[in-house]
């Protein structure tokens, strides 16, 4: 089982995330856990204070190292130290080759800032990566985490009802993914493309991997290009 813990000042958003849907299922099967851990039941401020101001001045609070430096160590207890993830638009962009390697963890911890974001003593302390997942600000690291948290879940074996369907998903092997249809064949005059209802499984496999390709080449002009560089007989031109 791979448990994965949130420290955060919201926990509700974290358990109302993780009762629903395939991450609910997963832990109900024993497969994941998920617990949210509250930095303020760790501070010694009698207020349930765990910001200050900042050294130096400047507009806005600080998350005080202390608090969340027990609150891991709560977590950790007397175990092994996990890989501990500090949510931050400050860090490596997250991709899917990282929701891969981190679904091989046992365990991951997760920081959530919040104000103007952490004593940096206690991230140099505890934090062994510093994720983002896009170039931009949020009020606080809870959904950036929960949005990791669900990218690796898919990774871990047993999770989806069909452990194959990751192998086609966009970014599993560096482009996006195909158009993909359903029944009925044909709506609003709109056709599915013969190719998928031939029943010659190497003809669709070749068509989807096209389809891929364009696509990639139209939406993701980055993506396709590192792939060409690995596979350049695929150029479309």
């Amino acid at each position: 089982m791979t448990r994965f813990s949130v420290m955060t000042l919201f926990p509700e958003m974290i358990d109302s995330a993780a009762g629903v849907s395939i991450l609910s299922r997963a832990s109900d099967r024993g497969l994941i856990s998920i617990e949210s851990v509250n930095i303020r039941d760790y501070t010694a401020n009698k207020h349930g204070r765990v910001d200050d101001y900042t050294y130096g001045g400047g507009a806005g609070m600080l998350m005080q190292a202390q608090p969340i430096y027990d609150c891991y160590r709560a977590i950790v207890g007397e175990g092994a130290a996990p890989r501990v993830i500090y949510v931050t638009p400050q860090g490596e962009t997250f991709t899917q080759q990282m929701a891969v390697d981190l679904a091989k963890e046992d365990h991951l911890i997760f920081l959530c800032g919040h104000y103007e974001g952490v004593d940096e003593r206690v991230l140099q302390t505890i934090v062994t990566d510093q994720i983002s997942i896009g170039d931009y600000v949020l009020t606080g690291g809870e959904l950036p985490a929960l949005v990791m948290i669900d990218a690796i879940a898919r990774n871990i074996p047993g999770v989806l009802n069909n452990d194959t369907s990751t192998d086609y998903e966009s970014f599993s092997d560096g482009l996006l993914e195909y158009p993909q249809y359903s029944r009925p064949e044909e709506w609003m005059g709109m056709k599915v493309p013969e190719i998928l209802i031939s029943g010659d499984h190497a003809k669709v496999d070749a068509w989807r991997h096209q389809e891929s390709l364009k696509r990639t080449k139209v939406r993701r002009p980055d993506l396709y290009e590192a792939y060409i560089k690995l596979h350049p007989d695929e150029d479309t031109h």
